[in-house]
């Protein structure tokens, strides 16, 4: 497909560009197909996240510190799979690959702005854990509402600050070669690859985000089960043990399900060179849809209250 070329680099700037999202190079005649497989990712995400949000608000007892930031990252998964797949799923369907500026980067803003937040829920959840742990006793007043609230509020606010800069930073760059996104959704290092001026602020600007996020995040996600595990092998039976640690199993594994994508994606994004476009953009859109598709389940099937509840919602619903 011809993408359409600016004739200088103040045109571009006078009139905002059209973008042509590409979906998945080299694999366009395999669009149809590979739309079933997203297709049915998407709607188990966006269906186990809605139940999940469902069985916590109607059940008054899982009106819990834990089951609050659980809401809180089914939420985030909801935007984030809301952010992208429409508009994805239209690219493999109809071939609507067209997208103006401002979309692209409301698209662009809400797409990473919901991946930090879910970092941020995360190390949440861990320092949830951590307290439940190694200071029983103080749980229920150490995680009051009003402290959830305002951990939720900073993991927003912080995630808008770090991602505001950036539609700003893009929208003053000039377009003025391709106008065509080798991907399925506005990510910001494929945006700033268009741009026919020095983005070198910009390449700065996502590395250091990203970087400081994932690091900061991890790194306090790393001590928390460090103190975790340190409180557990100090207990006395091999029993307790066991069924305190099995209080983060779910937890982790929500960590490996976002954390491992995440960090392949930026390294193959950014130093991968001979990866070929249509592994990589897979991989990126996995990232997107696979954690929102798996915390469900993982959480439905390792979380007693929640597997119980499910259970009898539905077994109600047959009778």
């Amino acid at each position: 497909m011809e993408a359409p070329r600016g004739r200088n680099a103040s045109a571009a700037n006078a009139d905002p560009p059209v973008f042509f999202l590409s979906g998945i190079p080299g694999l366009e005649a395999f669009h149809i197909w590979i739309s079933i497989p997203f297709c049915s990712v998407f709607t188990v995400a966006i269906l186990g996240n809605t139940l999940l949000l469902y069985v916590i608000k109607t059940d008054v007892t899982l009106h819990k510190p834990m089951f609050s930031f659980l809401s809180m990252l089914a939420s985030t998964n909801l935007v984030l799979s809301l952010t992208t797949m429409p508009k994805t799923l239209c690219i493999f369907w109809f071939r609507d690959r067209k997208i103006s500026l401002d979309a692209c980067l409301v698209q662009m803003f809400f797409l990473h702005t919901f991946a930090i937040m879910e970092s941020a829920v995360l190390l949440a959840m861990a320092f949830d854990r951590y307290i439940a742990i190694c200071h029983p006793l103080r749980y229920n007043t150490i995680l009051t509402r009003p402290l959830i609230a305002k951990v939720g509020l900073a993991a927003l606010t912080r995630a808008v600050l770090l991602m505001s800069p950036l539609p700003f930073l893009l929208r003053r760059l000039p377009y003025c070669g391709s106008h065509v996104i080798s991907h399925c959704f506005c990510e910001h290092m494929a945006v700033v690859r268009l741009a026919c001026s020095n983005t070198r602020f910009n390449n700065i600007y996502g590395i250091v985000v990203a970087f400081s996020v994932v690091v900061l995040d991890l790194t306090f996600i790393s001590l928390s089960y460090a103190k975790i595990l340190r409180t557990v092998f100090g207990l006395a039976s091999k029993d307790e043990q066991l069924k305190a640690f099995g209080t983060c199993v779910s937890h982790l594994c929500a960590i490996l399900v976002f954390y491992t994508p995440v960090i392949l994606s930026s390294i193959i994004h950014r130093f991968g060179h001979h990866v070929t476009p249509p592994t990589h953009i897979l991989l990126t859109n996995f990232y997107l849809l696979f954690p929102p598709m798996m915390n469900p389940i993982i959480y439905g099937v390792k979380t007693k209250q929640i597997r119980d509840r499910v259970l009898h919602l539905f077994h109600r619903k047959s009778f």
